[in-house]
């Protein structure tokens, strides 16, 4: 059964949606907890990261089934850990400032990058890692997963900082709350067909090769990056459609922390 490629598919819609809710539960609870609850709960979460190396690395020359399922939990693994690490505030970048109105775009952008700088080269480290471990390797699907996520990841920053219709400012933690301030709404942006354009054509890729694998531990894993590469492509309509995605998670957050924010944190004030 588990080598269906529905069932993979399946997987992998279920584990996006539950990673995601545990990682926003995750931060919200450490938040309502306060001192240091948020650094606490990056440490106690260190064997996610110590899991996803050690069964990325063992399933490198695997070709199973089960090769394929344990490549593509252990990116997530190493993915949710690094997420978590940002989400909390512990590793995020040097400048913690909000953006200076009316300053001038190259300005703006290395403000904006400098929230996230530190967060993003650690992700292009572990990248970087996993493809040179990898490098020949039989069984690379770990490796996708985690290029795919890195890539969704760095396209949807930066349609989120040139202006997109849609933000949901409500899964920005407390303390993050700044990083709303380098948003930008707008109706459209000229990366966005860009971006819509080359996941469109991953997720072709993805299925070209799974419709021309001959062994189920190659249709198990294509159909994984595949319904990884749709859902990206899914979370990137999700910021210009109006529809409630954010529904998806917030009934199972508990509420935020009382009390009003230390500024207005709606992007209107760098809409153009």
């Amino acid at each position: 059964m588990l080598a269906s490629p529905w069932i993979a598919a399946l997987v992998a819609l279920f584990l996006w949606w539950f990673s995601t809710g545990a990682i926003l539960v995750a931060v919200r609870r450490a938040e309502r907890e306060g001192g240091n609850a948020r650094q606490w709960v990056v440490l106690m979460n260190l064997p996610f990261l110590v899991l996803g190396a050690v069964g990325f690395l063992d399933t490198l020359g695997n070709t199973t089934v089960a090769g394929a399922y344990i490549g593509f939990l252990s990116a997530l693994a190493l993915w949710g850990w690094v997420e978590l690490t940002f989400l909390t505030g512990v590793i995020t970048g040097p400048y913690r400032g909000y953006a200076k109105d009316g300053a001038p775009e190259w300005e703006r952008f290395v403000r904006a990058w400098g929230t996230v700088a530190y967060h993003e080269l650690l992700l292009l480290g572990l990248l970087l890692a996993m493809v040179f471990a990898s490098w020949g390797a039989e069984n690379q699907f770990g490796t996708w997963t985690f290029a795919i996520l890195f890539a969704a990841r760095i396209s949807a920053k930066l349609n989120l900082y040139l202006g997109v219709r849609k933000i949901n400012l409500e899964f920005i933690p407390e303390h993050l709350t700044h990083l709303s301030s380098h948003f930008r709404v707008a109706r459209m942006n000229a990366l966005f067909p860009v971006s819509i354009t080359g996941l469109s054509f991953a997720l072709a890729c993805w299925m070209e090769r799974l419709w021309g694998a001959q062994t189920p531990g190659d249709i198990v894993g294509f159909a994984l990056l595949a319904a990884l590469t749709a859902l990206a492509l899914l979370e990137h309509w999700f910021m210009v459609l109006p529809l409630p995605d954010e529904k998806l998670w917030r009934w199972m957050l508990p509420d935020p922390t009382p009390g009003p924010r230390p500024r207005d944190t709606t992007p209107s004030q760098t809409m153009k």
